[in-house]
């Protein structure tokens, strides 16, 4: 009790409140402007954590990544152009109802959804990571390591249409995870003579490349094509009634609201299925369970309800995977757990047992994120709305700046910039070609513990491969891992034939 009480009240203190409160607002800023988004922000903002307590560093990033989900809602609904891919199900019915004269009402919707979605999740990430991380603390190297296997091929299929892409990139993520010293024999590996890759490359330069600077070179191309970019329709109608949100439209929703924060959580405890796949669900699930389904996408509010709730929620219920097993959930998490690791510490089951006040400080710090969001969103809505007004040609120097300096940030070595910058290019080509790189990134976060996991087996059964099968719970993760794999093939197979068949007939 004692420990609860402490992280609490490090949580309350002035240093931390005021990072959640800057990194709420930040996120905001940030997730209104189409092609930046949580993940995005983080990678940029992580080296400023450098200097900071972890509490407060975890806190920043955390409201960071909240303020984000619900940023990405308000290109949504004023431009029908998504801030986030999770707020896409949001533009639906948010358009429609800008169309209308009432985006604002629009916009109060989706923040009162996130903050209900989001203080939902928290509670029951609250409730039950610790004591499932009591129970993770019986798993061996086997269990990791198949564990890890397991994610990763559940992850490979994030952002493509193609398991087996996804799989090069996990498997890409693993190699350069690899680069430099081996950890059992202390010999360089793959560092081509170069004394800046022995101690392995930086995880800042490689995210920020691969997330920010990559989206930047995507954005610019389509900038170049478009010549102009939008503007924001007319949001804001002279009546009251078109503005607010009143009472009862709101709890007309309290049913959609709950439902879609059960299915963003459930879908944010399961690795790799990520916020798209949550808000798709819960508005497919809220026009399915309608009187009226007809009516959804023309201006709904029971449509933005559904889609925000579920995609804030898996912001908290993201964090359950990776503070219990060590596994990000998704590239939000994935973010968070390189945060954890520069300021020394492994997520995982023992962050309980070894950073116990540290983890309440961060429930604390997560629980007063939620309401920051409603306070901030609350009185901050049509400052934040001029953020999809900024013009391109101002925003994206100043990001491509924020790129170069938070890749100097981390050792003041020219090096991780030329690294930021090749990783940029890499990220644009695998968007291109549609490799997954949130496979490849987390790929590349993971190797350090699958490697270890992998190499205790070895010692432990004295190089016997039969040790997996002498483990019920990681002979079945390994099983499950390849039913995944093999299930997937098999449809892009059927899927392929159709196709074949369907030509066919065409021709004739």
């Amino acid at each position: 009790m004692e420990m609860i009480t402490a992280g609490l009240m490090d949580a309350l203190t002035p240093a931390s409140l005021m990072f959640v409160f800057v990194g709420v607002a930040a996120g905001v800023m940030f997730g209104a402007i189409p092609g930046i988004n949580g993940p995005m922000a983080i990678a940029l903002f992580i080296p400023i954590t450098y200097y900071l307590t972890p509490l407060t560093a975890i806190g920043f990033l955390v409201g960071l990544n909240k303020g984000a989900f619900f940023g990405g809602a308000i290109s949504a609904v004023l431009l029908r152009t998504p801030g986030t891919p999770e707020a896409a199900a949001t533009s639906w019915d948010g358009y429609a109802l800008t169309q209308q004269g009432k985006g604002e009402k629009a916009l109060r919707m989706a923040l009162y959804g996130s903050v209900a979605g989001d203080i939902l999740a928290t509670g029951v990430l609250v409730a039950i990571a610790a004591p499932l991380a009591a129970v993770a603390l019986f798993m061996g190297p086997s269990e990791i390591f198949a564990l890890i296997t397991l994610a990763l091929t559940v992850i490979a299929g994030i952002g493509t249409n193609s398991l087996f892409r996804g799989l090069v990139a996990a498997g890409f993520g693993l190699l350069v995870g690899q680069i430099g010293t081996e950890p059992v024999t202390a010999l360089p590996r793959l560092t081509f003579d170069m004394y800046q890759l022995g101690g392995g490359l930086s995880l800042i330069p490689v995210a920020i490349g691969l997330l920010a600077f990559s989206e930047i070179l995507i954005q610019l191309e389509r900038f170049a094509k478009k010549g102009a970019a939008q503007h924001a329709a007319n949001v804001f109608s002279s009546k009251l009634e078109d503005r607010l949100l009143s009472i009862k439209e709101f709890f007309a929703n309290t049913r959609t609201l709950i439902r879609g924060s059960a299915i963003g959580i459930f879908v944010g405890a399961m690795p790799g299925l990520g916020a798209p796949v949550a808000s798709f669900m819960s508005y497919d699930q809220a026009m399915k369970r309608s009187k009226e389904p007809e009516s959804f996408g023309k201006g709904r509010l029971e449509g933005i309800a559904a889609s925000e709730s579920a995609n804030s929620a898996v912001v908290a219920s993201s964090l359950i995977p990776l503070f219990v097993l060590g596994i990000p959930g998704n590239l939000a998490a994935a973010m968070l757990m390189g945060a954890f690791m520069i300021h020394g510490m492994q997520p995982g089951p023992l962050l309980f047992k070894e950073n116990a006040q540290l983890m309440y400080g961060i429930y604390g710090s997560l629980i007063i994120a939620s309401l920051f969001l409603a306070v901030i969103g609350r009185f901050g809505l049509r400052l934040f709305c001029k953020a999809v007004e900024i013009p391109a040609m101002v925003l994206y120097p100043i990001v491509i700046f924020t790129c170069i300096m938070g890749a100097y940030l981390g050792k003041s070595e020219m090096f991780d910039v030329g690294v930021m910058l090749t990783f940029g290019v890499i990220g644009y080509f695998m968007r291109k070609f549609d490799f997954s790189y949130v496979a490849f990134l987390i790929g590349f976060i993971l190797v350090p513990e699958w490697e270890r996991a992998l190499q205790q087996v070895v010692i432990i059964s004295e190089n016997n491969p039969t040790m997996f099968f002498e483990r019920p719970v990681a002979m079945a993760l390994m099983v499950l891992a390849i039913f995944v794999i093999a299930q997937t093939f098999w449809k892009s197979i059927q899927a392929g034939q159709a196709a074949s068949r369907a030509a066919a007939r065409a021709k004739k």
